[in-house]
């Protein structure tokens, strides 16, 4: 579920595999999982756009070794010193056949860091584009993701702008964290919690403030559902 607080172990249990790295093409046969932070300091430049609802994600730099020192003087690239390709070829080579309209779109699983420990469940997102850039000089690959509102693993494709579902700042998911104190505003568990609402946004409440959202577990969310209390 969307909007869902978990550790980077219940993350690695969840998939079933340990998270080494950001960038996880098609860990499973439907899907692909990325690991993404907006947070100062954050070893690559992604960033949120259209209200949350698009995700740019950058591609990662090559290994650290004797003969790269310092990965960020040195572009990224889509092999690896094997000759094989690596994540970022993965993940372009999928977005830029769905461009030219030779297979379906790629589904990706989106994790955020929001904190030491703590990580945010953002949904289902379609890698729809990628392409590079120069920046710092040298290039860099880039990777656009879409909000969808299906299911995981549902073969439904959003493509209505209006209706993509919109992520929640991480601003604002770390001022609720700390206001709320990593609990329930209802019952206090610390267990299975997640960003709610407080006015839906499907009623037009905003995810743009920590005043609309609060922390509830899975229990008092699902009961909530999409009632205004």
């Amino acid at each position: 579920m969307a909007n869902e607080i978990i550790s980077y172990l219940e993350m690695c249990t969840r998939e079933a595999i340990s998270l080494q790295r950001g960038m996880n093409y098609r860990i499973r046969p439907d899907y692909s999982v990325i690991l993404m932070s907006v947070r100062n300091g954050s070893p690559y430049a992604d960033r949120f756009e259209d209200d949350g609802s698009t995700i740019v994600y950058e591609g990662h730099d090559v290994p650290k070794s004797n003969h790269n020192p310092n990965p960020k003087v040195v572009n990224q690239t889509l092999m690896g010193s094997s000759g094989k390709i690596n994540e970022n070829g993965k993940f372009f080579r999928a977005a830029q056949e769905y461009v030219r309209g030779l297979r379906t779109v790629e589904k990706v699983r989106v994790y955020e860091k929001i904190k030491q420990g703590i990580w945010s469940y953002n949904g289902m997102f379609n890698l729809v584009d990628s392409w590079s850039v120069a920046e710092g000089g040298r290039l860099v690959f880039k990777f656009k993701l879409v909000a969808t509102d299906e299911i995981d693993g549902s073969p439904v494709e959003q493509t209505d702008h209006k209706e993509r579902r919109r992520i929640i700042p991480t601003s604002v998911k770390v001022a609720v964290w700390k206001r709320d104190g990593g609990k329930c505003v209802v019952c206090g568990s610390t267990d299975d919690l997640h960003f709610d609402h407080i006015i839906p946004w499907s009623k037009g409440g905003s995810s743009q403030t920590a005043d609309n959202i609060q922390l509830l577990c899975c229990k008092h969310n699902l009961q909530k559902h999409d009632k205004i209390e």
